[in-house]
């Protein structure tokens, strides 16, 4: 007879294992985690797979040790460092079975000296839905066929600085941070604790089994506002959370608000977006006109944006036509400059009302009032 597991229970000791380990910045983080880590092994049951980046700024941050423990926590991990998109399709649509990748040091596949990686990007984008494929071409010569290779798998993923913006928004983004003085951890021994890690694991490869049926019926409700992407990306870990129970419903959708929350505020988009943004927070506010000399000045004045130094030139009046001239106004035409008349002089620039279409369907909120406090940093100083 089989003895039904306590999911909240398990999930606890889960999240219990990462905390000798791992410093999080934020309570969110670690619930985010925990229930990857979990619905990992539920991975049939959903339509999409969410992926997990652990990024941040600086080396010696904890990236590495994150996915060290999940190692030992996911079902058939596979840690890959520099690895190439062949690698992985043929792995992951292999007879040994799917695997979840662990992707270490990804800033050297995605980074600014190292070039676009196209071919594992749309790896990596493919196999976040459950349908996703990978064409390739197989034989030789003239009697090559083209063959669909899987790419629906479990994916985490650990480097400095940022991640292309397909895959930044399949992603939950857990910014890494160095350690405080007062923030201490158990030293990790793989000798030692892979053992204990691998028991949580069957754990929580048993305990799926006996959720599966629940899980591939599960609707899970979204928070106020989740909507789109977001929800792509966190309906598999509420599903999880529902199928545990206890408090991990309530602490998932605290988690899943907080996050998207910090993930739209930390989200500029493409240059375009971060153009129409700036233009609307720090350039125009409250005027209805400016002529374009003027908005080129206090864009290229901007602390911590790009405009003062775009390929080694700033912003000019040219690439500035020509990137508003990708929007459309609300009749549906390109944002051009217009005729400005000032003192005696007539300039050109450009108008609010022709951005205010733009600027609702592509930025993000207008920072109107600060973020709350992600759950567990309230009282920190």
């Amino acid at each position: 007879m089989t003895i039904a597991i306590d999911g909240a229970a398990l999930l606890d000791d889960v999240e219990a294992f990462h905390r000798r380990f791992n410093v999080f910045p934020h309570e969110a983080a670690y619930v985010a985690v925990v229930l990857w880590d979990a619905h990992a092994h539920l991975l049939d049951c959903f339509d999409s797979t969410p992926r997990i980046a652990f990024l941040s700024p600086e080396p010696g941050s904890g990236k590495s040790r994150a996915l060290e423990i999940a190692d030992t926590l996911v079902p058939q991990p596979m840690t890959a460092v520099n690895a190439s998109a062949a690698a992985l399709f043929r792995a992951v649509s292999g007879p040994s079975g799917r695997p979840t990748i662990l992707f270490d040091e990804i800033d050297t596949i995605f980074g600014p000296k190292a070039g676009d990686n196209e071919e594992l990007r749309g790896f990596l984008n493919a196999g976040h839905r459950r349908t996703g494929v990978t064409y390739r071409c197989i034989g030789d010569g003239g009697n090559q066929t083209v063959q669909a290779f899987p790419s629906y798998c479990a994916v985490a993923v650990a480097g400095l600085g940022s991640l292309p913006d397909t895959i930044m928004t399949r992603s939950v983004i857990i910014r890494m941070r160095r350690k405080g003085v007062n923030e201490h951890v158990e030293p990790y021994r793989a000798r030692i604790h892979e053992a204990e890690g691998h028991r949580l694991r069957d754990r929580l490869a048993q305990w799926a089994e006996q959720v599966r049926a629940q899980v591939v019926e599960a609707w899970p409700e979204m928070p106020d506002g989740v909507t789109d992407r977001p929800a792509d990306v966190w309906e598999p870990l509420l599903a999880v959370a529902d199928a545990a129970g206890g408090v991990w419903p309530h602490r998932a959708r605290e988690a899943c608000v907080a996050l998207v929350k910090a993930s739209r505020a930390n989200d500029k988009g493409s240059l375009g977006v971060r153009l129409l943004t700036d233009l609307r927070d720090h350039v125009m506010v409250g005027i209805d006109r400016l002529p374009t000399v003027a908005i080129l000045d206090r864009l290229n004045a901007l602390d911590d944006a790009p405009w003062a130094d775009l390929g080694g030139k700033p912003l000019d009046n040219r690439r500035l036509s020509r990137m508003l001239a990708e929007y459309m106004t609300a009749d549906n035409e390109p944002i051009t400059s217009r005729n400005i008349k000032t003192a005696g002089s007539v300039l050109k620039g450009y108008y609010a009302a022709d951005l205010h279409d733009a600027w609702s369907r592509y930025c993000p909120p207008p920072p109107e009032s600060p973020l709350p406090p992600l759950p567990g940093t309230e009282n920190v100083t």
